[in-house]
């Protein structure tokens, strides 16, 4: 088979440098366009210099997706909400696969991605290793086992130059734990605590983010009991594990049908 020609959103951003690379380290895949926002600094440059190859790939990065979503077989997108929701409709209308890794997606972000998952098939997923996946499945296993006994405290930490929070990541197991405990997260979790803020409510899901240096990202859900505290902790020391998720993703959806999946889908773990 043909190797799975892709688009990459964002392919200045830190991100998507790292997904260019990845591309071009993995077999069966290929970069077939390179997208960036209107009046970026980068748009003509060659991807595969900018993204610090050995070689130019002989694809200019361009503002213009559409030309690109012609020839393309699926997009890896790891950009901004509003770039994102822009990209799964046009994912929809070409019928390609659409890799989402972006976060600080809001509820009718979610809804319009919904809506374009009806034709096309999209993958979306807070984070894209198979680490924070398992870890997934832990906690909500936890949840479901250990029940309101137990207080369940998620923190997270990343770079100081992430602008969104709690993380993609930290919700997504705060979805997890919600999920073990059959309640909704929206209506049970706790953001923010400053002040005089009374005792703890019974069921609640806690987040705390912290940000600084160059962290790429520090997971730990910590489910306290009384006398007992099981702390589920992962770090990501690498952010190529990120692409090569998405590479994986991709490679998944190709030919599927639309729908809107998860990575728990993507690595056979069922439900995330």
């Amino acid at each position: 088979m043909a190797d799975m020609r892709l688009v990459v959103t964002g392919a200045a951003g830190r991100m998507g440098r790292m997904l260019i690379k990845a591309i071009h380290e993995t077999p069966g895949v290929a970069l077939s366009g390179a997208l960036e926002r209107p009046g970026s600094s980068t748009l003509g440059q060659d991807a595969g210099t900018l993204a610090g190859l050995p070689a130019a790939l002989g694809v200019a990065i361009t503002d213009d997706p559409l030309a690109l979503l012609l020839n393309a077989e699926g997009i890896l997108d790891f950009s901004a909400p509003a770039a994102t929701v822009e990209m799964s409709a046009l994912a929809a209308q070409a019928r390609i696969a659409h890799i989402i890794g972006t976060t600080g997606l809001s509820d009718e972000d979610l809804a319009r991605i919904g809506a374009a998952a009806r034709h096309a098939p999209i993958v979306r997923s807070g984070n894209m290793s198979v680490g924070v996946n398992l870890l997934a499945q832990l906690v909500r296993a936890g949840a479901k086992a250990l029940g309101e006994d137990f207080d369940i405290e998620i923190v997270e930490m990343h770079h100081r130059m992430k602008v969104d929070a709690p993380s993609g990541t930290a919700l997504m197991l705060g979805e997890a734990a919600a999920a073990g405990r059959g309640v909704d997260l929206a209506a049970r979790s706790e953001r923010g605590r400053d002040g005089v803020t009374g005792a703890r409510k019974v069921g609640d899901i806690g987040f705390a983010s912290l940000r600084g240096g160059t962290v790429i990202g520090d997971h730990s859900v910590i489910f306290a009991g009384d006398g007992e505290r099981i702390a589920l902790t992962h770090h990501a020391e690498d952010r190529g594990l990120f692409a090569r998720g998405a590479l994986k993703a991709a490679l998944w959806a190709r030919g599927r049908k639309p729908g809107l999946y998860a990575m728990a889908d993507v690595l056979g773990m069922g439900e995330g």
